[in-house]
């Protein structure tokens, strides 16, 4: 079995983790994080499943990470993803998992942010030899098709000289994530939910000479949690993109890197079939954002008083150890924690870690 050291995985170990899952028949959580807790608690979760994970960050997560009080918002989203990558990349080890560090949905007008995140990993990268992060997402998939390759050819052209990989999107992934979206109509046959296998080839075709690349591909996906029957998810049409690229280019088995983003509340025998067809990681976000606040919900229903009084005014009873904020916040993490021990093995991920 092949073996990686535990850590932020780049280059070409990042290939060996993507490469290995497909072959394995088994993809990665995506777990979007905003601060040390939920960071720290998707490592705890890996640690735990024995498995392999991808962090990444929304430029509001990132925002969100520097801490809001920052006076220049900008600085803010490219600071806080710099200072979550290199918390990553010094506890990561530690958990001894293989840790995917990546940035989530950079639409036209986020591509500075990009731009900027770059400027700072070329920096860490003089320094240790590898890059800040693993991997970053340019979603241009509002755009022209012209454009959007376009526009991802250059950035992976600037990527590939640290050896990161660049996931684009094709089609549009239904709903929001933080700020970028669009608002389709989940419940209607929608044919901007549904990536045409042309514009994948295309794709292909126009990345493979430069770099390594991941391709977010809608078959019905949306961001978010929605009632049974409204999102109608198509994994076939992932098939349909591997067998035209693999018919044209006279491939292996399954050559794309494929993503599966909204994988939050769907349907689990839809995302066994996807991953047959060559996905390796799936983006869960909303249930896991669910799964951090609900326990905080419950700590704060069950001790109520705790947090109106520091000391009951009936009995004088000292309140401290339950409002005390380490309290709340490690209930909050362990929820993440238990919510991914069920992605792991809808995944078929856990006890699969190549870190050795």
């Amino acid at each position: 079995m092949t073996q990686l050291s535990p850590g932020v995985v780049t280059g070409e170990d990042y290939k060996t983790l993507v490469a290995t899952a497909k072959a394995g028949g088994y993809a990665l959580p995506a777990v979007n994080i905003t601060g040390t807790n939920t960071l720290n608690a998707v490592l705890e979760a890996a640690a735990q499943a024995k498995s392999d994970v991808i962090i990444q960050l929304s430029n509001g997560g990132a925002q969100f990470y520097a801490g809001q009080g920052m006076p220049d918002g900008f600085q803010a989203k490219v600071m806080g993803a710099v200072a979550a990558a290199q918390h990553a990349h010094l506890l990561a080890e530690h958990y001894g998992v293989c840790v995917v560090m990546h940035t989530d949905h950079a639409n036209k007008k986020l591509i500075p942010w990009v731009e900027a995140m770059l400027d700072e990993g070329e920096k860490f990268f003089e320094k240790t030899g590898k890059p800040l992060f693993s991997s970053h997402m340019l979603d241009l998939s509002e755009e022209s098709i012209d454009f959007n390759l376009g526009e991802c050819a250059r950035i992976l052209d600037r990527m590939a000289k640290m050896g990161m990989s660049l996931e684009i999107e094709l089609g549009v992934t239904g709903g929001e994530e933080d700020g970028v979206g669009s608002d389709v109509d989940e419940s209607a046959d929608n044919s901007k939910l549904y990536t045409q296998p042309e514009d994948v080839l295309q794709a292909y075709d126009r990345l493979t000479p430069i770099g390594h690349f991941s391709v977010a591909a809608s078959f019905g996906n949306v961001h978010g949690v929605y009632k049974p029957g409204n999102v109608k998810l198509r994994p076939e049409i992932l098939k349909s993109s591997q067998a035209l690229v693999e018919e044209r280019h006279g491939t292996g088995h399954n050559p794309l890197n494929l993503v599966f983003h909204g994988g939050s509340g769907s349907e689990k025998e839809k995302i066994t079939e996807a991953v047959g067809y060559g996905v390796f990681k799936m983006n869960i976000d909303t249930d896991t954002q669910f799964a951090f606040s609900q326990p905080i919900g419950d700590f704060v229903e069950a001790n109520a008083r705790a947090f109106k009084y520091q000391i009951d005014p009936d009995d004088g009873t000292p309140y401290k150890k339950f409002y005390d904020p380490r309290k709340y916040l490690r209930a909050a993490e362990t929820g993440i924690v238990t919510r991914l021990q069920e992605a792991f093995d809808d995944l078929g991920s856990k006890g699969k870690s190549l870190a050795g």
